[in-house]
């Protein structure tokens, strides 16, 4: 009872201020109406003739006497008044108006008439709007208990399910009974009741245990895949250094040796730290891109050029399908994706092999550019692990050609934010096509 008495409180509170509201903005309406009326009235009187207006023209109002007013003046306002005789039409009837013509002469116009004929379409205006406050004051409250009804409801409700929901002291010391007993990084870890009331909690809690797993299970597969790469050039360099302070300095054979491992070995492991810094940047929402129209035509065409340049041992091809081909995205993330690809099908063909790149749409209408080499190939049952960071399906040959196992991660890094994918098709001895496909 105490509930619907507030409610119905607050709906008359919201009534009134509605209420208040479109009094007000009654008023200012009738003002702006009246000054608009009587501006323009003025206007057209000193315009009449042909005369031109002045801002600057002295202008006054004033009340003549009864009997100053023309007789053919008083008939036009008899004629124009109600015969109710309404209130302030007496007083109305006497305004008059005077401005100075061009010469400087004062000029008087009865403004009666008209002030008479405001006057009524005032009083028909407030009576109608008199009328929609009332209808407003009468329904308001009800209409705004209408409106608040949901909103009630669903309080109600809420209460009902908290007053549901309130379990025993029993309850909860089981429950946290069972999650003291949870290890995160157990293999078996799971919380587990026998509650069906709390099953659902149960759910959600499982699951989080899984994907915490999942990812502590991936960032130590990382971080030791890391720690192998970066032992491999780090002893390298030390071996080549201590081979230089045992014999370095009297054997140029040796010396230069061990400069070109070093310069090889920093080289890499430069990259290698690049490529961790990159992915890095970019698990932790730092990398931002610059989103734009592109075309992949002239993209290609760009990537085609550098690696003419670059790659004089493989033979380069483009194809076209369309003129030009618009996407949205960073021209210089894709172009590095590609990049990629291109490097990896030149790592894998022989010299003198052919490497095609194309553009053009597929059977879904997606914009894509694909890379195909005369590589080695992909087995099938390394062509699904071929996105995962530092994978390698021939770690001995890709380490022979400088690779780190991060490139294909990255691209896929970058086309997963442009909201693309890839198709892969390869088989061993013949070579290997990714296609990166754009949905529209």
């Amino acid at each position: 009872m105490n509930e619907t008495k507030k409610m119905r409180s607050i709906s008359r509170n919201i009534s009134r201020s509605q209420i208040a509201g479109l009094f007000s903005a009654f008023l200012l309406f009738d003002i702006l109406v009246t000054c608009m009326a009587l501006c323009g009235w003025c206007y057209f009187q000193e315009t009449a003739g042909g005369r031109e207006f002045q801002l600057s023209t002295p202008r006054r109002f004033e009340l003549a006497q009864e009997r100053e007013i023309p007789k053919e003046t008083k008939a036009a306002i008899e004629h124009t008044a109600w015969h109710s005789s309404l209130p302030f039409e007496s007083t109305l009837s006497r305004v008059r108006y005077f401005y100075e013509d061009e010469t400087g002469k004062e000029r008087p116009v009865y403004a009666g008439r008209y002030l008479i004929f405001i006057w009524q379409c005032l009083l028909l205006l407030f009576a109608m709007q008199l009328l929609t406050l009332l209808f407003d004051m009468l329904g308001g409250a009800k209409k705004a208990r209408k409106q608040l009804a949901p909103l009630y409801e669903m309080t109600k409700r809420a209460q009902e399910l908290t007053d549901e929901a309130a379990f025993d002291e029993e309850k909860f010391h089981h429950l946290e009974d069972a999650i003291s007993q949870i290890s995160p990084t157990g293999p078996d870890a799971r919380l587990h009741t026998g509650d069906s009331e709390l099953l659902g909690l149960e759910q959600a809690v499982n699951s989080l245990l899984d994907r915490m797993r999942q990812s502590y299970q991936q960032q130590a597969r990382f971080v030791s895949d890391a720690s192998h790469e970066l032992r491999t050039p780090i002893a390298v360099i030390q071996g080549y250094a201590n081979l230089l302070d045992r014999w370095g300095k009297e054997d140029e054979q040796i010396l230069e040796e061990s400069i070109r491992a070093i310069k090889s070995e920093s080289d890499h492991m430069k990259k290698l730290v690049e490529q961790l810094l990159f992915l890095a940047r970019g698990d932790s929402g730092k990398t931002r891109l610059v989103m734009e129209k592109v075309s992949l035509v002239n993209l290609m065409k760009e990537v085609l050029d550098e690696s003419v340049l670059i790659d004089p041992k493989h033979h380069y091809i483009l194809k076209n399908e369309e003129d030009d081909l618009l996407i949205t995205g960073d021209s210089s993330m894709i172009k590095q994706a590609a990049r990629i690809l291109v490097d990896n099908a030149a790592k894998y063909t022989p010299e003198g092999g052919d490497i095609l790149l194309r553009t053009g749409r597929n059977e879904k209408g997606h914009s894509f550019f694909l890379v195909q080499d005369e590589g080695i190939g992909i087995s099938p049952d390394d062509t699904p692990h071929i996105f995962e960071r530092f994978f390698r399906s021939d770690p001995a040959r890709s380490r022979e050609s400088g690779g780190t196992g991060l490139g294909l991660s990255i691209a896929k890094w970058i086309i997963d934010r442009h909201g693309g994918y890839f198709q892969v098709l390869s088989r061993e001895g013949i070579g290997t096509r990714i296609t990166v496909c754009f949905p529209s």
